[in-house]
């Protein structure tokens, strides 16, 4: 998809230890979930320096005076604050370059990026573009469960209280993105219901414009959940995608998630 609306993904790295390795690129999910399980020490992540953010604009800038970078959630990686630093680095001052704070992050963040990239190949203008993205944000609605809160409460994404509370009770969270941070919603007693959840959530809806679905290790449940979407949203235009090794190591295995566009009014 990125291949065919022209979209330029900057990889963000994860470290076990002094191996340093680009999401997608040099560590793929099905290499990188076992050994996550594996290691007793949590990998840490990184973003990029401002310099390869400015990189990518120079290479850009051969094809096009402008650029827009959206970015994942401000609060969750410091990439938005390096790519505004970035840009004051790129040689070519012709080229035009926006930074959006997409406040969203994994297919969420995708499905922005995706409308943008839409309306750019349809020749609409850079600000025209920009004002579309900002406004698909609050139209976006996301809800996750996970098997345990460990992995967020590890990487700072959430309050140990929140974690805590849900290892005492033996419950599976639900988590939604509230200004950028993941925030606490509800909890249910199984799996079977926190998923359950996620489809009367998505059902919830009286009309959805785009659907996605996104996991780190459970195929099998996010697939049954868009086959018992279908009858809500089209399963063969709901987008599935597994959650790469930089996201992954924040939400854990087990973690599962559902993101609804609303259409504009």
């Amino acid at each position: 998809m990125a291949a065919e609306f022209g979209i330029r993904i900057m990889p963000l790295y994860v470290h076990f230890g002094n191996e340093v390795y680009r999401d997608g690129i040099d560590l793929k999910p099905d290499d990188f979930y076992p050994r996550l399980v594996a290691n007793k020490t949590l990998p840490t992540t990184s973003t990029v320096a401002p310099v390869e953010f400015a990189q990518i604009c120079d290479e850009l800038s051969k094809e096009t005076n402008e650029i827009l970078a959206i970015t994942i959630s401000s609060k969750l990686s410091a990439t938005y604050d390096v790519a505004l630093q970035g840009r004051e680095l790129k040689k070519d001052e012709k080229c035009r370059v926006e930074v959006l704070d997409s406040k969203l992050f994994s297919m969420a963040l995708g499905l922005v990026v995706i409308g943008a990239a839409r309306q750019a190949k349809e020749g609409a203008s850079l600000d025209k573009v920009l004002e579309s993205a900002k406004g698909l944000y609050s139209r976006i609605h996301v809800r996750m469960t996970f098997d345990t809160l460990e992995y967020v409460r590890k990487g700072g994404r959430i309050g140990a209280a929140e974690a805590f509370m849900g290892r005492m009770l033996d419950v599976k969270p639900i988590l939604t993105l509230k200004d950028g941070m993941a925030t606490p919603v509800v909890r249910r007693r199984t799996r079977a219901k926190a998923i359950e959840y996620l489809r009367k959530f998505a059902a919830s809806f009286d009309n959805i414009a785009e659907l996605a679905v996104a996991y780190t290790t459970t195929p099998e449940d996010a697939v049954g959940l868009v086959n018992d979407l279908d009858g809500v949203f089209p399963k063969e235009r709901t987008y599935l995608s597994v959650i790469g090794p930089v996201l992954g190591t924040h939400l854990g295995p087990g973690a599962l998630g559902i993101a609804v566009v609303e259409p504009e009014r």
